[in-house]
């Protein structure tokens, strides 16, 4: 189409160019130009819109309007006018992209927000306003869809709607509506006044069919029915369209709480790995479509398109949004950048997704700028593609193909990653474990299906057909959705290829059934298991060894997800990246949302233990690192429970303070550990000993809020509020059980205790078994301050001198009780830890000689863990070198069986013949240096 040359010559020289390529790459720009040529000089004033600008002009114009004609006319012109200067400033490259999308979207924002003011004022003066049951006035929201509700609007797109009210009821006029009734009418005028064709054309095109029950359903619902619609007969793809939705019209906080009503239906609490299969399928039907209407060169539909962009990025909205807030983010640029910010997308398929977008979108914006025409395919008319080309800076139409190829293949290839697609580009296979599928579909007789199980390694054979059998003809497995049994019957045949590599395949399938059996309503994790072959492998291999993992799965299915990364599965994290780990993973949650923290604190210490216990099975974790690992991770999630339940207590007590020599100086808090957790030596469900000391001392010991506390009651509240947070069951399980009995008067002392009173108490008043206990005790979280004068005290009190018979004989006296109060009764039976010549032993000979030489040798006392307290001996010259070696390998490779029994979920015991040589070890040592 030639450019009028009065048009061209509308523009100053200096613009010429780039108005003649503007104009060029649009004859719907000129068309518009040439009807109304005012607007040219509002294009030259060529400045953006700034926030809310564009919304507040238009409904300026609208609210002035006194009749239907009018404003079906000014309807239509404002979008023509606007369309004009976004084609402009697009096309004159003012604009990016966007800019172009986002002033699109506030376009249709501000039509249909103020020609719904509009009609609701005008149907009100008519009816009467509309109440609610309790009389409440309503009015009408509006819910934007897709791209709208993204405000990533197409230049000539349709606009996905869906209308709702909060509360039913009726109008107050004297021949008086139902609320549904009324707002129907409300959206029947509004869907008119927008997408009726007039002699100047139509706003939009309003497409309704989103709504519940789509062209069949209410034109407007209520909130409760809005609600009960989707919890009751939503569909998976209508998660995936909500995911978009967006209140674009009506009162905010109506909006508000109707998100949040919605929400738990679009966003699940656990993780949602059928969202992938589900828009696998949705592609899969888009592909299908796309290719029988001849649409591959489709820039939104085809291979490597808008689409599998938007579908890439919402595939981590619905699998994780329920638990990362963050990604509840309707737009999909934004959406791209959370998703390498918490590394779900590395950074080159990110910026990869970035680029190819930004093109894709500017030639779609390209191809409906050309007529204002609702398309997606890319011309086919040589001159129209060359003058698309030049309006995207491209010498050609070779260049322009030569680009989108390039991101395309790029796009496709991260959309197969993402979704495993399979059936592209292959040709179809049968299927190498079609026997076990007939095995398991029920196919063949018992004899055939136990020699066909026996074939392929599965023994014992009867007693596998037995649990096979047992499962399939469940009431589970009969009650379960169609779309869920068909799940769980593509899993099937897979995970008996797996157990069948197992050393005992029986009790890795025993294993495996007995998770998949708690799963098997939450279809999603056995679309997580079946796509991902690597992760059934882990999942069968880590259960096949452990009863202590095949436990933690079937009560918390949620850790299958670490499964997914056997790079980060096997590799846990150091004590510093927990710290930081732990902080990202509380860093998207509400502070005040104490069960979601909490909830977020179980999970985190579940999915850092089993990356420990994965590690610890196979091998790549020796014995002294699994305990390092554990306690990090308790000391980890010690320093957010303390600095989590601060924050909550002090918001509304205030900060303690106490007064020393006239000054006002601030208090604090402090853990200490004691046992196993003092002596970096946690095992697999061990419970945490903690001791809490404060540092308030002098006068004026009280908080500064508006509702303040003596300190020594703010420091017992803080405490016990973090023994609940730690002990608490709730759905996702308990942290750890904690004891505090080793606190000062044990069960009957105060639970929080000043670091004087700790230390008068221990000087005076503490038994030398607590002493050995101090000889376990390190500080978990405390003030650099408060940590230094513990180490003070203890120091002092364990480097006092101590008359050596006495000792000896009060170590002796309590070892006897434990024996006798803990020990085995059962002669065929060693307990590891507690029997004579076991664990507990050389810890009471360790602890004898530390506190028998510490006076006069105080590095002794530097270190809390047995191990390097044993070399510290050797170094004194009080233990040789061959005894500490020889007391260090049996302490190990005890504590090592412990692990593994623990893994099995069996109690720390084992035949009394086992471990003779090092028992007998163990107790020459003790008569050597202890005597009788």
């Amino acid at each position: 189409m030639p450019i009028a040359p009065a048009l061209l010559a509308s523009f100053p020289a200096d613009l010429s160019s780039s108005a003649e390529l503007a104009l060029n790459a649009s004859p719907y720009l000129q068309e518009q130009l040439m009807r109304y040529p005012q607007w040219v000089e509002a294009l030259l004033a060529n400045a953006a819109y700034q926030d809310g600008e564009l919304v507040q002009k238009i409904a300026l114009e609208i609210a002035a309007i006194s009749d239907e004609p009018s404003l079906m006319r000014a309807v239509r012109q404002i979008r023509h006018r606007e369309t004009v200067r976004i084609a402009w400033r697009d096309l004159t490259g003012a604009a990016e992209l966007v800019e172009t999308l986002q002033t699109t979207s506030d376009l249709a924002d501000a039509l249909v927000g103020s020609v719904l003011a509009w009609w609701q004022k005008q149907l009100v003066a008519k009816q009467g306003q509309p109440l609610s049951r309790t009389g409440k006035p309503q009015s009408m929201l509006v819910l934007g869809m897709g791209k709208l509700g993204g405000r990533e609007l197409n230049f000539s797109s349709d606009i996905d709607l869906i209308f709702a009210f909060p509360e039913a009821g009726e109008t107050d006029g004297r021949r008086s509506l139902d609320n549904q009734t009324f707002f129907t009418r409300v959206g029947q005028k509004l869907i008119n006044t927008l997408g009726q064709a007039t002699a100047d054309g139509f706003a939009y095109r309003v497409d309704m069919r989103l709504r519940p029950f789509g062209e069949v359903g209410a034109l407007a619902l209520s909130f409760d029915a809005m609600e009960h619609y989707y919890q009751t007969h939503g569909r998976e793809w209508e998660r995936y369209a909500m995911v978009k939705a967006r209140v674009m019209a009506g009162e905010v906080q109506d909006g508000q709480e109707l998100m949040e009503r919605l929400r738990p239906f679009v966003y699940r609490r656990y993780l949602d790995y059928g969202a992938v299969e589900q828009l696998r399928e949705m592609k899969a039907m888009i592909n299908r479509e796309a290719l029988r209407k001849g649409k591959q060169q489709d820039v939104k539909l085809g291979k490597g398109g808008i689409r599998e962009i938007e579908f890439t990025a919402q595939v981590f909205q619905l699998m994780r949004g329920g638990r990362e807030p963050r990604l509840q983010e309707r737009n999909l640029l934004k959406t791209l950048t959370i998703l390498e910010q918490t590394q779900l997308l590395s950074p080159q398929d990110a910026n990869h997704l970035r680029v190819a977008y930004h093109f894709l979108r500017r030639a779609e914006n390209r191809v409906q700028m050309w007529k204002d025409e609702q398309a997606h395919a890319l011309p086919t008319d040589s001159e129209q593609q060359q003058l698309m080309a030049a309006s995207l800076g491209l010498a050609d139409w070779a260049s322009f193909m030569q680009t989108l190829d390039a991101h395309r293949e790029q796009v496709s290839l991260i959309f197969k990653r993402i979704f495993a697609v399979e059936g592209e580009d292959e040709a179809t296979e049968l299927d190498p474990n079609q026997e076990l599928i007939q095995v398991w579909q029920g196919q063949m007789d018992d004899d055939h299906a136990t020699n066909t199980l026996l074939s392929w390694g599965l023994k014992p054979e009867m007693e596998c057909w037995q649990q096979i059998k047992a499962l399939r003809e469940s009431r589970l497995y009969k009650s379960l959705t169609e779309l869920g049994r068909t799940r769980l019957d593509r899993l099937m045949p897979e995970l008996l290829a797996v157990c069948a590599t197992q050393t005992h395949p029986a009790q890795a399938l025993t294993r495996s059934l007995q998770v998949i059996q708690a799963i098997a309503r939450r279809s999603g994790y056995i679309v997580m298991l079946v796509d991902h072959p690597g992760a059934l492998e882990q999942f069968v291999k880590l259960v096949h060894a452990s009863v202590w993992i095949t436990v933690q799965l079937t009560q918390h299915p949620i850790l299958l997800d670490a499964l997914l990364d056997t790079r980060q599965l096997y590799r846990p994290l150091n004590r510093q990246e927990l710290g930081a780990a732990l902080k990202q993973a509380l860093g998207s949650v509400d502070p005040d949302d104490t069960g979601l923290v909490m909830e977020r604190l179980r999970q985190f210490k579940q999915a850092q233990v089993l990356r420990v216990a994965a590690a610890d099975i196979t091998g790549i974790l020796p014995l002294m690192v699994v305990s390092d690992q554990l306690t990090w991770i308790a000391e980890a999630i010690l320093e957010e429970t303390t600095a989590h339940v601060w924050q909550s207590i002090t918001t509304k007590s205030g900060l303690p303070h106490y007064v020393l020599n006239g000054e006002k100086k601030a208090a604090s808090i402090a853990i200490v550990g004691y046992g196993k957790l003092g002596g970096i030596e946690l095992g697999y469900g061990s419970d945490l000993d903690i001791v809490f000391l404060h540092d308030s001392c002098g006068e004026q010991q009280m908080t500064d809020g508006n509702k303040p506390l003596e300190n020594p009651v703010f420091f017992a509240r803080l405490a016990q509020k973090i023994i609940n947070a730690l002990s608490t069951f709730t759905h996702d399980g308990r942290l750890y059980e904690t004891d505090t009995r080793l606190r000062p008067s044990g069960a009957s002392g105060l639970l929080v205790s000043s670091a004087e009173a700790f230390r008068q108490y221990q000087l005076d008043k503490a038994w030398i078994w607590e002493h050995q206990a101090l000889l376990r005790a390190r500080m978990i979280t405390g003030s650099p301050e408060l940590r230094a004068q513990f180490e003070a005290i203890r120091h002092e009190i364990l480097c006092q001198p101590r008359d050596p018979e006495q000792l000896r004989q009060e170590v002796v006296n309590m070892r006897q009780k434990m024996w006798e109060s803990l020990g085995s009764k059962d002669p065929q039976v060693f307990n590891l830890k507690k029997d004579p010549g076991g664990i507990t032993d050389i810890e009471f000979i360790v602890q004898y000689l530390i506190l028998a030489h510490a006076h006069q040798q105080p590095a002794l006392v530097e270190w809390s863990d047995n191990i390097r307290q044993l070399d510290s001996l050797r170094q004194a010259c009080i233990l040789t070198a061959a005894e500490v070696g020889q007391l260090q390998d049996i302490y190990r490779s005890l504590r090592n069986h412990t692990h593994q029994l623990a893994l099995q979920e069996q109690a720390a015991t084992v035949s009394a013949e086992a471990f003779m040589e090092e028992r007998d070890y163990v107790t020459a040592i003790w008569l050597k240096y202890l005597g009788g």
